[in-house]
């Protein structure tokens, strides 16, 4: 077996290690792949400080340099491998490094932990895809925007208690699905603000006596700012995850709230939407069926990712301060949520570009009474009390002579035709300009 980076001496039970190691690995090192690039990135910067206080001389701190830009170029040509025998991602690039350039290569590790250096990689590789995330998020409310812009004269029926209600519209529909959005990329924001400081140089969460210079590392990295206190740099193991959880969370139900919707209207006895064939599935059975299988997968895919939150919680909640092994399996819940979320995205963005609206659906006699607040409203306007207009309808629905007026007032603030998309936009802005 490969030696490891903690070992003093050769194990005396080879099988004892081997038996130990498969349980407390597991499946870790195929979450570590996502997170090589950073560790580099890391230890470039870790390195590039330790040269600034004189604990990397400079021919070893060039060298280390070169080394580690190649080790970052094959990790981009996907020509890195994790060794068997060797744990981690952390043990590979120092392995490769004490390979290729000998002794100099075991000085890269002074001043920092294993600890410190995975909660770094780990902060890097999320502050990158919330990024990510944050760029799909856009290309989705662009273009909810622009089918709430386009589709904002067309009635479409509104539901309370999945009864008939009031006259709404796809300009409401679609625009409520881009300001949903909004909150989301705030919720983004603030776990982007929480993870977007540098843990590098904390150690196993008690510091260091070498006078490390966690400012430039913390430039380097490109880390909005510090993790002071270095036993809190270490409770933010878990508690960055369960943050970005909560936000992908929060997106999540949004995205399956619409595509609940989507499989909703789309169903014959609403009708209100349609795709193309190509975009539904058929069934086996049945001729006729158009599936909106694609929407009932999202739906699914974005309920699980909802349940996150909780199953990280339960995972660290009990954990005291210090850093508990615990941790690790975090990846395995959190880096394939972040993965099919992304997905989804994706998706959602492709089927948006496909969708068929319906017109004249609300001339349809089974929606004549959701017209009755219109003639309430009426009525009060040419100066009946609010309560006998209500029953004066009320009446005229019950004896089957109420005529529905379906011309609807779309000029008032906060009526189905004042959309003030402009605002939405305006306030997408300003969250988008919050990220650095």
């Amino acid at each position: 077996m490969v030696e490891k980076i903690w070992q003093k001496k050769a194990s005396e039970n080879a099988h004892h290690t081997e038996i130990v190691e498969k349980f407390t690995v597991g499946n870790d090192v195929q979450f570590d792949y996502a997170l090589a690039k950073f560790d580099v990135l890391g230890s470039l910067a870790h390195c590039e400080m330790l040269h600034s206080i004189h604990l990397l001389k400079t021919d070893e701190w060039l060298l280390i340099e070169i080394e580690l830009q190649k080790i970052l170029e094959e990790i981009k040509q996907n020509q890195f491998v994790i060794e068997s025998g060797i744990e981690d991602v952390h043990s590979q690039v120092e392995h490769l490094l004490i390979q290729r350039i000998g002794e100099i290569g075991k000085k890269i590790h002074s001043g920092r932990s294993r600890n410190d250096q995975v909660l770094t990689d780990l902060k890097l590789y999320l502050k990158a895809e919330i990024l990510d995330i944050k760029s799909l998020i856009e290309a989705v409310f662009s273009s909810l925007i622009q089918l709430s812009n386009q589709h904002k004269e067309v009635l479409l029926p509104g539901y309370t208690h999945l009864q008939i209600a009031m006259p709404s519209s796809f300009g409401l529909w679609f625009g409520a699905y881009a300001e949903s959005l909004v909150d989301d990329l705030e919720l983004l924001l603030a776990s982007h603000n929480i993870i977007n400081k540098n843990p590098l140089g904390s150690g196993a969460g008690y510091g260091t006596s070498f006078p490390l210079n966690r400012t430039l590392t913390t430039e380097l990295l490109g880390f909005g700012a510090l993790n002071v206190n270095s036993v809190y740099a270490q409770m933010t193991r878990g508690k960055s995850e369960k943050v970005i959880a909560m936000a992908i969370a929060g997106l999540a139900g949004t995205i399956s709230k619409l595509s609940y919707d989507m499989c909703l209207y789309l169903n014959q006895n609403f009708g209100f939407i349609s795709f193309p064939d190509t975009l539904t599935t058929g069934s086996s059975i049945m001729p006729h069926k158009k599936n909106p299988d694609v929407f009932e997968i999202m739906r699914a895919r974005c309920n699980r990712i909802q349940a996150l939150p909780n199953e990280l919680i339960i995972l660290t909640n009990n954990l005291p301060s210090g850093y508990h092994r615990d941790v690790q399996l975090t990846k395995e819940a959190l880096f394939p949520a972040i993965q099919s979320l992304k997905e989804c995205l994706e998706m959602l963005q492709f089927m948006l570009q496909h969708i068929e609206v319906k017109k004249d659906i609300v001339k349809d006699a089974k929606y004549n009474y959701m017209f009755s607040v219109e003639s309430v409203n009426q009525q009060v306007l040419e100066g009946i009390p609010f309560r006998d207009a209500y029953k004066n309808i009320g009446i005229a629905i019950e004896n089957q002579d109420f005529i529905p007026n379906h011309e609807v007032n779309h000029t008032h603030e906060g009526s189905i035709g004042n959309l003030r998309n402009e605002l939405i936009e305006e306030a997408f802005k300003r969250v988008i300009a919050k990220f650095n």
